[in-house]
């Protein structure tokens, strides 16, 4: 009987919530917990493996050492698991995602969306010997490269001017490697990133790897994990984020089409409401040398 009232009291959300951005988005968290995702495949321990691709499409193949194939081929947490606040605590809301990528949640709270997608980029270059390439813009404009953190040069920030001196010892071990990012977590974010990388205006360009920002302080962003094709030209994708709070990084159901989640079909400058949050325009960006 609770669970019959809890049923009949989303449902009840759903049909008298508003249409301003903020009705829209409590609607598509309370369709959420209504629905459950067909292309599931709760035994897959990794993006590609615990998704299924719907009928007439192929999942895009990429070569071992890529990006994207990183992407692709990231490891879940077994299929149910918890998104975990940085202070340890469940997120208050669990119904938002298939899938729990296995990336640790600093205790420090910086690691917050943008940021984890940057970690997840650096952890790549180290992974693949492009150490050198490691590097970010911080919001005000000046770039931040692990190289010269790793020989000791630290940022002096005044206001919107920073100059960096070699004040420490080199250290270019990976623990240092996350000292940077921490560095990098304070001063860079959704609007640094949308200024510093290059935009795809094109649904047909988008790859895997490629984000759909709304630059802002604050802002959001979120990350494609996969990609599948139809034999028409028709594209679906993958979308998994962090948050804020800092939390674990999640692959996120379609709130907005429930037989077809958790793949999302794009446009580009449209809006787009995904569990929590609403896009008002859609604007995407790439990493460099991808």
């Amino acid at each position: 009987m609770k669970k019959l009232l809890l049923l009949f009291g989303i449902l009840a959300l759903i049909l008298f919530i508003s249409f301003s951005e903020k009705g829209q988005v409590i609607k598509q968290v309370a369709t959420t917990y209504v629905s459950t995702p067909d292309y599931i495949n709760e035994e897959g321990n990794t993006i590609r493996k615990r998704i299924d691709v719907p009928e007439g499409f192929v999942r895009s193949k990429y070569s071992p050492g890529s990006f994207q194939h990183y992407l692709q081929n990231y490891a879940l947490k077994p299929f149910g698991a918890k998104v975990i606040n940085y202070d340890g605590n469940e997120y208050w809301y669990q119904a938002g995602h298939v899938g729990v990528l296995e990336i640790p949640v600093p205790d420090n709270g910086l690691q917050q969306c943008a940021d984890a997608l940057m970690r997840i980029r650096a952890e790549y270059l180290w992974n693949n010997n492009r150490k050198d390439e490691i590097g970010f813009n911080f919001t005000s404009g000046h770039y931040c490269s692990w190289k010269k953190y790793s020989e000791g040069y630290r940022p002096r920030i005044h206001g919107n001017k920073v100059d960096f001196n070699k004040i420490a010892n080199a250290n270019a071990s990976e623990e240092n490697l996350y000292n940077y990012l921490n560095l990098v977590y304070t001063y860079a974010g959704t609007l640094s990133l949308y200024h510093e990388l290059p935009k795809i205006t094109s649904i047909n360009e988008l790859e895997v790897g490629d984000m759909l920002v709304y630059p802002g302080s604050p802002g959001h962003i979120v990350m494609i994990v996969d990609l599948a094709i139809h034999e028409n030209g028709e594209k679906l994708f993958i979308l998994a984020q962090g948050n804020t709070p800092a939390q674990s990084v999640h692959v996120i159901k379609n709130p907005n089409d429930t037989s077809l989640s958790p793949w999302y079909s794009l446009e580009t400058n449209t809006t787009l409401v995904i569990p929590t949050y609403h896009f008002n325009e859609t604007k995407f960006i790439r990493f460099k040398g991808l």
